[in-house]
Parts: C-alpha cells; structure tokens; sequence
C-alpha cells in the first residue's frame, strides 16, 4: 500500500470504515463525505492534450496553399503529403497500444506528445517534397499512442456510466481548438508565414508536455481523489487501486479480436467516420480556395462554423448515449443510435454539389461534420468491448482501421481534385463511405459486451 492509500486507511479505521484497495464496501460515514471531482482535471488534461494533437496533425492544411507555392508540390503530392501522417500513425497503433500496456500512461503520453510537437516544429524547415513527407512521417508514428492512451484513461478514471460523455468532452477539444483558433493561426500564416506557423503550434505542444507529466496521474497515485470519488469510479468498473498489469503481447490476440464481429464491426464505423474528418483536417481550406473561389483570410473566418458545428456533435453524442443509459435504454442500442444516426446525416455531405450560395455550402458542411462528432462516440465503445487486460491493444486495432481513412481519404481526394479539376466526385466519396459504416453497425456490430478472449489475461488494463 503507497503512502497515500497508509493515509486514507488510516483516516478510514478511525471512523470505523472496512477499508480495501479503493474497492472496498462504503458505510453510511462513507457516503455522507462529499465526492471530490480528480477525474474531471485528469479529462482536461486529455482535452488539452487532444486539442494539440488535432492542431498539430491539422496544421497543414491552414499551411497548404502557401506552401505548396513556395515549394511547387501539385495537389496530387499535396495529397501524398496529407496521407504520409497516417501511413505512420496508422503502422504504429499496435505497437502504440502495445507501448501503453506495458509502459503505462503517463509516460507514454508525455513522450509521444512532446515528439509530435517538435517534430510538427521541424516542418517550418522543410525545403521540398521529401523533407516534408520525412516530418509528416514522424508526426504520424509519434501521435500514434494518443487515443488508445485517452480510451484507456476514461476506462480506469471514470465508471461506466459517465464514459460517454467523457469520451465527447476529450473528442470535442479536437474541434473546438481548430474552431475558435483557426481566426487566429490563419492571420499568424498570412502575418508570419507558414513556417514561423509550424514552429510557434509545435512549441506550444511540447510545453504542455511538462504540464501533462507533473499532473497526471493514476487513480491509486492521486492525491486529489478522495476515498467516495474512488468508490463511485470502481462501482462503475473504474480501476482505481493499480491492479491493471503488463499483459504479453501475441499476435493470436489480433486475430481473435477481429474475428468478433463487434470488433471488426466498430473499426468499419470508424473507417467511415474517419473520412469525413480528415477532409476537414486536410482539403477543406483548399476546397474552399479553389472550388468556391473565396478570399484566403475570408477561409479563416468561415472554417470555424463547421468545426464548431462538430464540436457541439461530440457533447451531444456523448449526453445523449448516456442519458440513454439512464433511463433505461440498454448498453447496445444507447452506444450504436447516436453512431448510426450521425454517420447517416454526415452522408449529406454531397448535397453541396447541388448548391451555388456560399450559405448553403457551409450549413451542409455544418451539418456533415456535426453529425462526425456525434459518431465520433465510437471511441467509448471501445473501452465497453476491450477484453480484460488488452484495452491498449484494442483502441490500437481501432484507430488502426480509423486512420486508414486518413491513408486513403487525402490520396483518393488528390488524385480526384488533380484528374477533374473539382471537389464534386471526392465529395461523392465520402458520402458513399460514410453510408458502408452506417450499415456497418446495423448489419455487422453484434451487442454491445466486453469481449472474452481465451487464455486471455484476467487484469484489466
């Protein structure tokens, strides 16, 4: 027992309690103390983390039009460029989660995170084609552990049913740090030029580095959770005493995992979410430029309605899931509607080639990339389905299959925009995906339950 759980049992036996590892039964004196709130400055610090991570991946595409001037890439190498991310991001999620379950989380985060952050840095050196897709590259693998860390982190920080709306308050900071500083990081880029962007967003990240490793820590660690806090977390399934080990690492388990179809199932989904947001996170600035023929610093201001838009998406699926779950409504259908319904309205997104106002292009993007963050929700359903001790693993699989769409979605939309000369048959592909993941998780995605593996590890991680 660490000095902090000496303390609290000693508090505990004076006032008559039966006292575990966190986990233990809690009498009426329990009960009558007031639950402290650690848990919601352990989910800033993923809002906080997550919002560079999506400033960091996302900054090229404020930077695209300038740089792709000044270092004569056409939109095809534009689209290499924008895909290198993933092809390293999404090549390192399992060997990212398997980093996680072995090295823990605090470590983990803090070193992908300051490497991100001064990798994303070192683009405003770039001097060409392949000293850019080098950076992109090593941003790509170096993110790689971030949302298996945050699912992971709400698994053992928040009881079941708060995962929702904690996994939508971490995935609405991807959207509303793009939306309300887009004003600002487009005026820095037209003021002081895109690389002087790349270095200023890339020390801003490492200097949260420091900040994530001196606040972060396991629930059994925290000197800020008190003993009712860590009860109503572990009645929930929350881990709160340290109990989460190392599990060994085999391919087998990979295999098993997706032959469950509520595994393969979900990863479908999320391939389709996936592509709609990384048409935000790379192409949109540029469609806007080109296809609609609006002023650069005009971009700025109206670029942030749409990731507004899905900011508000991300609260509303989590609230909505589980307010579901409250009243009564059952795990599996609470988890999939909000998916199922938003990645359904996100396929709307071709009706902006049907429409000449300007208005009307934005409020169907609006709607789309709304209905992205609702079924960005998917992520809690992770941390609902991850067998016992492979949670790490489990969200790498995930994201693995999710940022193949960051792979696939800029290279196809490149190759499109550079054969036609327009955004009309890209914006087709994208709807038809995001209709494959709506029926993925109507036809494909079974109930909602952990998965039990055999011979798998018995500890939760």
């Amino acid at each position: 027992m660490n000095p902090v759980q000496t303390s609290r049992a000693a508090v505990a036996q004076s006032a008559g309690q039966s006292v575990g590892h966190g986990i233990g039964p809690i009498d009426a004196g329990a009960t009558a103390t007031a639950r402290t709130r650690a848990r919601f400055g352990i989910l800033a610090l993923l809002a906080g983390g997550t919002m560079i991570n999506y400033l960091d991946r996302s900054v090229a595409g404020i930077a695209a039009p300038a740089m792709s001037h000044d270092l004569g890439l056409t939109p095809a190498l534009m689209g290499v460029i924008f895909s290198a991310f993933s092809w390293t991001y999404t090549a390192s999620q399992i060997p990212g989660g398997l980093l996680l379950d072995r090295v823990g989380t605090r470590w983990t985060y803090f070193f992908a995170l300051t490497l991100w952050s001064f990798f994303t840095g070192l683009q405003g050196l770039a001097t060409g084609f392949v000293s850019l897709l080098v950076m992109r590259l090593l941003i790509g693998a170096a993110e790689a552990p971030c949302f298996p860390t945050n699912s992971r982190v709400v698994a053992i920080w928040f009881p079941q049913s708060e995962r929702a709306r904690a996994t939508g308050v971490y995935t609405f900071a991807e959207y509303v740090g793009l939306a309300f500083l887009s004003p600002l990081l487009f005026w820095l880029e037209q003021r002081y030029g895109w690389r002087a962007l790349f270095g200023m967003v890339g020390a801003v990240g490492v200097a949260f580095g420091v900040v994530w490793l001196m606040r972060f820590h396991e629930p059994h660690e925290s000197k800020r959770a008190n003993r009712a806090e860590l009860d109503h977390i572990a009645s929930g399934g929350g881990v709160v005493d340290g109990s989460q080990q190392a599990t060994r690492f085999r391919w087998s388990d990979v295999g098993a995992l997706l032959r469950h179809r509520s595994m393969f199932g979900i990863c479908i989904g999320q391939f389709a979410c996936n592509s709609t947001n990384v048409f935000f996170l790379t192409w949109f600035p540029t469609y806007l430029v080109t296809e609609r023929h609006m002023p650069w610093l005009k971009v700025g201001i109206v670029a942030v309605l749409p990731f507004i838009a899905a900011s508000v998406g991300t609260l509303s699926g989590g609230w909505i899931s589980d307010a579901m779950l409250r009243r009564g409504v059952s795990l599996n259908w609470a988890r999939k509607l909000p998916v199922i319904a938003g990645l359904l309205m996100a396929a709307t997104i071709a009706l902006a080639n049907y429409v000449d106002s300007i208005a009307a292009v934005i409020a169907i993007l609006c709607v789309a990339y709304f209905a992205q963050g609702m079924s960005a929700l998917a992520w809690g359903i992770v941390s609902d389905i991850a067998p016992k001790g492979l949670l790490g693993l489990s969200g790498g699989i995930f994201n693995l299959f999710a940022n193949a769409a960051g792979i696939v979605t800029p290279l196809v939309i490149g190759l499109i925009v550079n054969a036609t000369g327009s955004f009309v048959y890209a914006l087709a592909f994208i709807s038809a995906v995001t209709l494959m993941g709506a029926l993925s998780y109507l036809f494909v995605v079974g109930d909602i339950r952990r998965i039990v593996l055999a011979n798998a590890d018995s500890s939760l991680s």
